[in-house]
């Protein structure tokens, strides 16, 4: 093939990955910045955060991080988490209904859609080595352990060091810096 067929055949499929790239990004529901950051944010737990060996059932267990609810973040959580890994055991994303779902899940995001289930997170606590993280303003004094929230337009943390003792999670002393910390139960 000659030299100008091979660019002509380059430039047809580079115009068809742009074509396909466009439709792609069009169909995908945009997603707000503040839920971009939260996203990230969990991501950086599996940095700071230590969970108990009996977490994982087995050497090769996924670390799951779970959306209870409405996923506010789209594809963007699942692009972040991407071939990633904590402490070897490789991150999958797992949505949830209800918390009667739930069997194995390391990170629990609560969105706001099942706000009610928040009556239930200490009994989630009490059986499984979860970290909790929610947005309403009662999630830390229902037992949440990580609760999000907004203070002049950037978004802080709010800790529950009680709670977070109570299901077996250390949080890196660096973590706790950042954050304001509590110890409801």
């Amino acid at each position: 093939m000659s030299h100008k067929g091979k660019w002509t055949i380059m430039i047809w499929k580079m115009n068809l990955l742009f074509f396909f790239l466009v439709f792609f990004c069009s169909a995908q529901k945009p997603i707000p910045r503040e839920y971009q950051v939260k996203a990230a944010f969990l991501f950086n737990f599996t940095q700071f955060i230590e969970w108990p060996q009996n977490a994982f059932s087995t050497h090769d267990t996924p670390f799951t991080v779970g959306i209870l609810g409405e996923d506010p973040f789209g594809v963007y959580l699942e692009e972040i988490v991407y071939n990633e890994k904590v402490e070897g055991h490789p991150i999958i994303i797992q949505n949830y209904q209800d918390i009667k779902s739930i069997k194995e899940c390391h990170i629990l995001y609560i969105s706001a859609s099942k706000s009610a289930e928040i009556q239930q997170i200490p009994e989630i606590l009490k059986v499984k080595n979860i970290l909790t993280v929610g947005d309403s303003e009662d999630f830390i004094i229902k037992g949440g352990v990580i609760r999000f929230f907004i203070d002049q337009g950037k978004i802080q943390l709010q800790i529950n060091n009680s709670a977070a003792k109570a299901s077996e999670l250390r949080i890196s002393s660096k973590l706790l810096r950042l954050a304001t910390v509590t110890n409801e139960i």
